[in-house]
């Protein structure tokens, strides 16, 4: 697992998640899509007044060429 803090562009260790059940049910969905997909990109799950976001993948570590440079040094070294 990797967690990247994009405002401070940094590797957190631990972060908490508080959704509503309509939230938790489109993460649920996402993630569903991500794994019978198997890897790919980054999808984004809004929160219900779409002002806040959480990104999610799935990865490979040995197949990261189809993401961004900072998401391979992230998957990579956890930095």
């Amino acid at each position: 697992m990797r967690i990247l803090d994009e405002m401070c562009d940094s590797s957190i260790d631990h972060a908490t998640l508080l959704l509503t059940r309509s939230e938790a049910l489109e993460l649920v969905d996402s993630l569903e899509s991500l794994l019978a997909k198997g890897q790919g990109q980054p999808t984004d799950v809004p929160s219900e007044d779409y002002q806040k976001q959480l990104t999610v993948a799935v990865y490979d570590p040995s197949r990261v060429n189809g993401f961004n440079r900072r998401h391979q040094k992230l998957i990579r070294e956890d930095a």
